[in-house]
């Protein structure tokens, strides 16, 4: 027992000084006030009573509205393409879910410019649609643009789970529901969903933590008028420099995130029964 506390020692070190310590001066930083050291401060909760403004409940709505809607696309295009892959022969899947996986290889900043390039005025679509004989659409700088940077870079993280429940399902349930008399939608909603209900809570808890709290998608494709929560603890931190409110906001925003995590472990069947 002594040779595996030494083995974890340098991990619980290295969690205390890069997890724990941070946690904890935001934490600090969120109840009081006094600039930027902790030197004089003072114990104050006037950081979360200035989130209660309109203003900033506004773009809190708007990044949960929006993360909700990312969730929901994210869901129904990666379940799609989950079961879809689980379909072909082992050898083919294994090269499908590389196809997948490839965009996340490349970084987020790059990605999202490679919108921009497609999605602007003069980019690529609106040069397809002047092909076509369609007069030039703005896309750039709206929910639209935002919603698809989001769903196209945070898609992988819903079909990689999504697929490793659905592959790991015993085809002999399928066969025995349909050998009950089930059809090929009672079968895939009776058995095929159902045992991949704990893929789909990870996904989805996974997808809306990302959403809801990035700040390059917006601020590229939403433009410097396109503020969501992320930005707002962004500009908070960095250009503003009140790192109080700022870390008001971030421990509002870990809440939220604690709150929908507990919600989805409850739909997860496997989590309910281990309880």
């Amino acid at each position: 027992m002594k040779h595996y506390t030494k083995l974890v020692r340098p991990y619980l070190i290295w969690s205390l000084l890069i997890i724990v310590i941070p946690l904890l001066m935001i934490v600090i930083y969120s109840v009081t006030t006094g600039g930027n050291t902790l030197v004089n401060i003072q114990f104050t909760l006037d950081s979360f009573k200035k989130f209660a403004e309109p203003v900033y409940l506004q773009v809190f709505l708007k990044s949960l509205q929006i993360g909700l809607i990312t969730v929901g696309f994210c869901f129904f295009i990666g379940y799609f393409l989950a079961y879809t892959i689980c379909r072909f022969s082992e050898h083919a899947q294994n090269y499908m879910i590389l196809l997948v996986t490839i965009p996340m290889w490349i970084n987020t900043l790059l990605r999202t410019y490679a919108w921009i390039g497609i999605l602007s005025d003069n980019g690529i679509l609106n040069t397809i649609l002047e092909k076509l004989g369609f007069s030039s659409i703005s896309f750039m700088y709206t929910d639209f643009a935002v919603t698809l940077g989001m769903v196209s870079d945070f898609l992988p993280f819903m079909v990689i789970p999504i697929y490793t429940s659905l592959s790991k399902i015993d085809h002999s349930l399928i066969e025995a529901a349909h050998d009950l008399g089930a059809n090929n939608i009672q079968t895939f909603f009776k058995v095929t969903f159902k045992l991949s209900i704990p893929g789909v809570v990870s996904g989805i808890i996974t997808t809306f933590l990302l959403s809801v709290s990035t700040f390059v998608i917006p601020k590229l494709l939403g433009g410097g008028q396109y503020m969501l929560i992320g930005n707002l603890i962004e500009s908070q931190f960095i250009s503003v420099g009140n790192w109080n409110f700022g870390s008001a906001i971030s421990v509002i925003l870990a809440v939220v995130i604690l709150v929908a995590i507990t919600i989805m472990r409850k739909i997860d069947p496997e989590k309910t029964e281990d309880e």
